[in-house]
Order: C-alpha cells, then structure tokens, then sequence
C-alpha cells in the first residue's frame, strides 16, 4: 500500500512553473533551446516512479527480454544506458529521468550512468544518422528507443535498431503518444504509426512498450485531462497542456510504464543474449546511415568561419558558419542519400544543391512525417533552412535528401535569395522581426554535420 500512496502522490505533483504555463508554441519552443549535457543524473527532486497497479497485458511485450543487461545488473556490474527520441526524450520530466531513477533503485548494487541523445522535433530519420556518434559509441549495455510521435519511420527505426545490435548492445522499444490515439488503445487497437515499429520489434524479437496505456485508461475514466491548462489539476492528473509533451504528472505514467516492463523482463527465466542479426526488414533500410564533422569530408570554398555556440556543444563542438552568399562545401559519397544537421534561428537563410555538376530542384518527402526529401535535375530552387519555429530561438533541425544508389559528388551553396521569413513566423509572431529587422535579413548557414545514408568517398583533386 505504502508503494500504492507513492505513486499516486507522483502522479498529482504536477508542479505549475513558468515554462508550464506558457503557450503551446512556446512549451515546444523551450524544449528545444538547445542540446542538453550528454551524461545525466536524475536531479534530486525527481519522483520514484512506482509500477503501481495498472495491469495490461499489452502493455509491454518482452519478446526475448534484456537478458544481458539483467544478467550485469544481478551481479551488481557498471551500466551503461542510452537514451533516443525526440522532445519527450529530450525533455526533463517526459519519462527520461524518472525512468533512471527507477532503474537505479531497482539495482543499488550497480554504478548506472545514463546518456540523452535526445533532439527535439526530430525522427528517426536523423536518429540512425547520429545514433553512433551520440550514444554507441560510449559503449551502452541498453538503449530505450523513443520516435512514435515524430513520424514513425519503420525504416529508420530498422537503422537504428541494426546500428545498436551491431555495437552489442541491447535495444528496448518505447512508444509515446498523442491525445488522439488514447481512443485506439481503449478501443483494444494499436495506433497505426505504432504498427509498423512493431514490425521491427517483432523482426528483431526487441521488448517494446506502450507508455501511454494507462493514461488512456485514466482518460476514460475520468481520472485524467489529456490536455489543458497547466493550472487545472483540480480532481484529475493534467497529462500535458499541448497534447504531447508531458508535464511531470504525465512523465510519471510513462515512467511507471517503463518500471512495469523492467519488473516483468527481471522475472523472466534466463536465456541467451541474440547475438545473431536476421536479413533486413526493409530493403531500403538505413543501418548504414551516420554523420560527419563537415571538415572530416568536405572542401569548403568562399568564406567561412569556425565558431562554438555554448547551447549546442554537446551536438557541435565546432559549427561551420557561412554568412556571405556562395560560400559552398563539397563532398563525395556513396550511397542513396545525404543531408545537414544544422542549427536554426531567425538569420537562417536558403541554400543550393548540386549534384554531380548539375542543379537539383527539391520535391516532397514520398513518406510523411519524415524529413526524406527527393531530388530532381531541374532549374535550382532554393532549399529554406528559416521556419515557424525560428522566431528569436535557435534550434537544432536537420533535412535529408534521397538519390538513387550511386557515386556522388554533391555541392551545397548559401543562395543569396531570401525567403519571406514575415510570412513563415504568420501573424502571431511578428513582434521580433519588426524590432530587430536585421537579425532576420542576414542569410546564415550554421553547419552542425553532413548526414550520409552511404559512406564518404575521397574528393577528387584537380
């Protein structure tokens, strides 16, 4: 009972601060200010999360389980836990540090540190670009698998899931969700974007969990508000006030669904580690995909400088910053896509791209919700590197681009035509860029990495 009184006292402490009580752009705003430290512990105030007394056997699927991370901690062994997603990862209350927590009292005996590679408003695309330099290659024993709400790419997800495998870690799938899909899990049903990452569970006989089970349950009950303002806490758990990314009350049910799920796999009989990786799922998978520091492939032309932005040097320890128009980079690869992880604010201008000598028009991603966009021979048009959410804010942001399998030699230039950033920011959002017009008539590039679904290629010397 004593557990019971805990939990739920975890649930109501859904504490009001400032960053709470704004706006819906503005809670997604502060979630991505920056990169957050690398290492983490959980901070003192965080709750230990009970498992509580929620009970769905659909809630977690342990398939084969986490035997090599159980088997180390039993015997009181250093661990190493990674984990990726995106805002909810990234943020300090969605589950992440709760779920630390839990696993640091549910084995005192060992050293557990933990990794964030979370990045806000970023799917799994990026992720198996960057999941080796941001997490395996600190050595993991276990990494959480967090995408379901930024756009679910099965394909990406497959990446990260072989690039993890290959580094010898273990993998265990978590999926978030929006307000919408409460009803699918009360109706006995799996959100659609979810189905197809369970393919990939179910391929590579991962654990995977449904976090939002039982705030579903508690919806429909009445015991919780889905979304609302950050003050109404009378009588119910307040979920979030944008209908995504949970306040601490929120955060604490994923957690306890995480907790739950680490209970169950802990009894299960031991066995084998799968140490085998079966044949892709997917034909067109990215576990060859990662990213480079620019200079690592690239030849840089016109005028650039090296400069260090403090909020995102745990993603950059060096930026590439190109402020005059024609400044270009130039790299060779092979392979069928390539793409920048880069940073914007309100000076973010347009860039060019060629291709093997020739001008590239950019078309619309062939699957949505991700940042895969295709290339075509054509008239060049700029690509705008400036959106809604670079208003007086710098964010990390990232867009990639698919070829067919081939050798390339790709050119990437700072255009000097301007995007009409008044329009992008819409009426809600003009007050900065009519006090400082400035800021927003630079065209800036601020180069983070080159992304490769392939593998560099040395350049050509003339």
């Amino acid at each position: 009972m004593r557990h019971i009184r805990i939990y739920i006292a975890c649930l109501l402490c859904a504490t009001v601060t400032g960053t709470q009580a704004q706006s819906n752009n503005d809670l997604i705003a502060a979630s991505q200010a920056g990169a957050s430290p690398l290492y983490f512990q959980p901070l003192p105030a965080t709750p230990l999360v009970m498992p509580g007394s929620y009970r769905n056997e659909r809630e977690c699927i342990p398939r084969n389980g986490l035997p090599a991370f159980f088997a180390k901690a039993k015997a009181g062994k250093p661990l190493m836990v990674g984990f990726i997603g995106g805002s909810i990862t990234q943020g300090n209350v969605g589950y992440r540090p709760q779920a630390l927590r839990y696993l640091q009292a549910m084995f005192p005996a060992s050293d557990i540190k933990a990794l964030n590679a979370g990045v806000s408003g970023t799917g799994t695309d990026l992720g198996t670009c960057r999941v080796q330099e941001q997490l395996l290659q600190y050595k993991p024993d276990l990494v959480f698998i967090e995408f379901a709400v930024n756009g679910a790419y099965a394909e990406g997800m497959e990446g990260i899931v072989r690039q993890v495998k290959a580094a010898g870690a273990e993998a265990c799938l978590i999926y978030t969700i929006t307000g919408a899909q409460t009803k699918d899990y009360n109706n006995g049903n799996i959100p659609a974007n979810i189905q197809g990452l369970e393919r990939v569970a179910v391929h590579y006989r991962l654990p995977s969990v449904h976090m939002g089970m039982e705030a579903a349950q508690l919806e429909q009950d009445g015991k919780l508000l889905w979304k609302g303002d950050a003050k109404d806490t009378m009588g119910h758990i307040l979920f979030s006030t944008d209908g995504i990314h949970p306040l601490q009350a929120g955060g604490n049910l994923y957690a306890a669904a995480i907790a739950r799920a680490m209970e169950e796999m802990k009894r299960m009989p031991s066995r084998k580690p799968v140490r085998t990786t079966p044949a892709p799922l997917f034909t067109d998978n990215w576990a060859g995909a990662a990213m480079f520091a620019p200079r690592d492939i690239a030849a840089f032309s016109g005028t650039w400088e090296q400069i260090q932005i403090p909020q995102f040097a745990a993603w950059f320890p060096v930026i590439e910053k190109a402020s005059v128009p024609g400044a270009a980079f130039t790299f060779r690869f092979k392979g069928s896509g390539f793409g920048i992880f880069d940073i914007g604010g309100p000076e973010a201008g347009q860039i060019t791209i060629e291709v093997n000598g020739r001008p590239m028009q950019v078309h619309p991603p062939l699957v949505p919700g991700t940042q895969v966009y295709r290339l075509q021979e054509g008239d060049s048009i700029p690509v705008n590197r400036f959106n809604a959410y670079c208003n007086n804010r710098y964010r990390g942001q990232h867009q990639l681009f698919s070829l067919p399998e081939g050798e390339y030699t790709v050119s990437i230039r700072l255009s000097s035509q301007q995007a009409d950033k008044r329009s992008i920011l819409g009426p809600d959002q003009q007050t900065d860029i009519t006090q400082h017009p400035e800021k927003y008539g630079a065209s800036v590039l601020y180069l983070g990495r080159v992304l490769l679904k392939g593998t560099p290629l040395p350049l050509v010397k003339r």
